[in-house]
């Protein structure tokens, strides 16, 4: 695939004297969406084969393709800008609410000069009601960067995940572990016994190092958030081990699809 095949967004006539927003905003909504995710699955497609093969040169190439392309910036934009969370703004307090801001932000994603702001951090009651789970709420350029990097890490997560693993997998939900949980008590020679566990602060805790050496993807831009550090009162707090969960591409999101 040839960089000329990722022209998603076909020429638009502006009358003259119309402003650049409006300009922006026919551009956005120009764009073929059916297209673009054609062309981002069928690299996640060549990403998988290549990782199958063991050959991690095509592979880093392949990814470097898609968070480089246009359609794959389209789609990240489309995914932070049409979820729950999009009208939830980091600390800059931006929000993609336009058109015109969306189709903006798809031509400024880039990796040259790229420098995450500090993550937004909220608190959230945890599922017993007893206390509260921190969480960091990315910018929203830096939630389209994640969305961008995830689309080129999915597909080598998936062919390295456990089999047996459901949380956080693209296309899985929790009735696929109830069938699988099923298939295996359901014999003669079953276990007679669950054991459920728990890592006490896993993700507060979870080493840098170690991420950027096991997580395939740009190891640069995974330390520039790891790095990040996040702003609570108005105070900026290092992050030097462990990463808030919040945005798109986080460690639960990374680590519980490998082996």
């Amino acid at each position: 695939m040839t960089a000329s095949t990722d022209a998603i967004t076909p020429a638009v006539a502006v009358a003259p004297g119309a402003g650049a927003a409006s300009r922006d905003a026919m551009e956005w909504h120009a764009i073929d969406w059916l297209k673009a995710y054609r062309i981002v699955r069928r690299l996640q497609a060549r990403i998988v084969q290549a990782t199958q093969q063991g050959r991690w040169g095509k592979v880093k190439a392949l990814q470097r393709l898609l968070t480089h392309s246009h359609s794959g910036k389209a789609l990240a934009v489309r995914r932070v800008t049409e979820n729950q969370g999009k009208n939830t703004p980091g600390v800059d307090r931006v929000r993609w609410n336009t058109p015109e801001k969306k189709a903006a932000a798809v031509r400024a994603l880039r990796r040259r000069g790229y420098r995450p702001l500090p993550l937004r951090r909220v608190y959230v009651p945890k599922s017993t009601g007893t206390a509260m789970r921190p969480l960091g709420i990315p910018a929203m350029t830096d939630r389209a960067m994640q969305s961008l990097y995830l689309l080129a890490l999915d597909p080598v997560a998936e062919v390295l995940a456990d089999p047996n693993s459901y949380g956080f997998r693209v296309a899985r939900a929790p009735a696929d572990a109830i069938a699988q949980c099923f298939i295996v008590l359901s014999n003669r020679f079953a276990p007679q016994w669950i054991r459920e566990g728990d890592i006490r602060a896993c993700f507060d805790r979870i080493s840098h190092a170690w991420l950027v050496a096991h997580v395939p993807m740009d190891t640069a831009i995974l330390r520039l958030w790891l790095k990040a550090g996040y702003m609570e009162k108005r105070i900026l707090h290092p992050t030097d081990e462990g990463s808030p969960q919040g945005g798109p591409c986080t460690p639960p999101t990374i680590v519980q699809k490998r082996r």
